[in-house]
């Protein structure tokens, strides 16, 4: 039985779409997980503060003063990504296993959890170690010259790292194969003509291999943009509700956000480097790193604090835009479909099956979701399909 307290937090008009019982259970699931929260960032910051101003950093700086630059370059960051995904990986293992499994979401083994895990170490340390190394022989390269070459160059990885993930890094996690039900994916192609829409590939991942939750998402960009349905999804056998996740998809595409999204990343990238460009002009910022410039390997950890410490600070406004596009998505779907009653039961399941957090803590919901709470999401319909002369209906 719910608290008071409980269920006067879920008596507002945003929630009426969802029993007490329901919003306590999505609450129960989620509460400890942002609990987790602080120490895990206060864990990453200190791991990196430690290693760009403390005894850790200069004993590793020690160990590796024989190396000759490149070496020194390439180790930096193979070292500092290692030590943070090592101190970090009981917190996961409990977060995206553990807490899984209790939930009954989790359909992998804990060796498929940690292969999975160390998949995305490899590719992390790989695409980490190139960037810095690439940062670190630019700069020592170009002298007080070096922002002209590493700014635009970050961004122009972003944009390359845009077009190449559908295609390489994507098909490391997941096997990808095109909807097998013709029916349904001519339903599909004939929608997203109708949305004025090119869609290159409808493909179903995998995931049931890893996860019962069910999900959908666009990726890429120009030749290499698909949508992509987890096959968790299609095994509802639901044509409607698979039109509406399309939909919602097409929306994306027709709007452009996944390359505006990817502008904004370019630009932030470019922006990062000029701060560092900053910070790594000051004396006494290389003095507290023990530095003799940027070009030195020894301003790796700095530079990853740096760009940790930048994402933070601009999580708020990607959250808040994300969920201003994933609104405007969803009015795309209604506009596209017209089905009013399938979008607010879709959500609705959708919100079950998922247990999404159904009436978050305010600032958690300012600082991370990066789309609306599935009440606001069937609210929003509502008063689309009223405005439009239609009605949703209410459980």
């Amino acid at each position: 039985m719910l608290e008071p307290e409980a269920m006067a937090r879920t008596s507002t008009p945003a929630l009426e779409y969802f029993t007490p019982d329901e919003v306590e259970r999505a609450r129960r699931y989620h509460r400890p997980l942002y609990l987790l929260l602080a120490p895990d960032l206060a864990l990453d910051l200190a791991v990196l503060a430690l290693l760009a101003f403390g005894p850790p950093g200069d004993w590793v700086a020690r160990l590796l003063g024989s190396l000759p630059f490149w070496g020194r370059a390439l180790a930096w960051p193979a070292i500092v990504v290692t030590i943070g995904w090592l101190i970090g990986l009981p917190l996961s293992y409990w977060r995206g296993y553990v807490h899984e499994k209790e939930w009954g979401f989790s359909t992998q083994t804990a060796r498929g959890w940690l292969i999975d895990r160390l998949k995305g170490f490899a590719v992390g340390l790989v695409i980490t170690s190139g960037m810095l190394f690439g940062f670190v022989s630019i700069a020592g390269a170009m002298g007080g010259a070096w922002p002209l070459v590493v700014a635009p160059g970050a961004a122009v990885l972003v944009l390359f790292l845009s077009f190449v993930a559908p295609l390489v890094l994507e098909p490391i996690f997941n096997k990808f194969k095109p909807l097998a039900d013709a029916v349904l994916a001519e339903g599909l192609r004939a929608l997203s003509e109708q949305a004025g829409v090119p869609v290159r590939d409808v493909l179903v991942a995998d995931a049931s291999r890893r996860t019962r939750k069910e999900n959908a998402y666009v990726s890429g960009l120009g030749r290499t943009r698909r949508v992509v349905l987890y096959d968790t999804l299609v095994v509802r056998n639901d044509p409607a509700y698979a039109r509406l996740v399309v939909a919602h998809e097409l929306g994306h595409r027709r709007m452009r956000h996944v390359a505006q999204g990817t502008v904004l990343g370019m630009v932030g990238a470019a922006a990062s480097v000029l701060v560092l460009w900053a910070l790594l002009r000051a004396a006494s910022v290389l003095g507290a790193i023990d530095a003799t410039g940027p070009g030195d390997p020894r301003v790796v950890p700095f530079v990853l604090l740096v760009a940790t410490l930048l994402q933070l600070l601009g999580m708020p406004l990607l959250a808040a835009l994300s969920r201003r596009w994933e609104s405007a998505a969803d009015r795309f779907s209604l506009e596209l479909t017209g089905d009013v009653k399938v979008f607010e039961d879709s959500h609705r399941a959708l919100a079950l099956s998922n247990l999404a957090d159904l009436d978050p803590p305010r600032a958690v919901y300012l600082a991370m979701f990066s789309h609306p709470t599935p009440p606001e999401r069937i609210e929003a319909g509502r008063r689309w399909g009223e405005s439009s002369g239609r009605s949703l209906s209410v459980p």
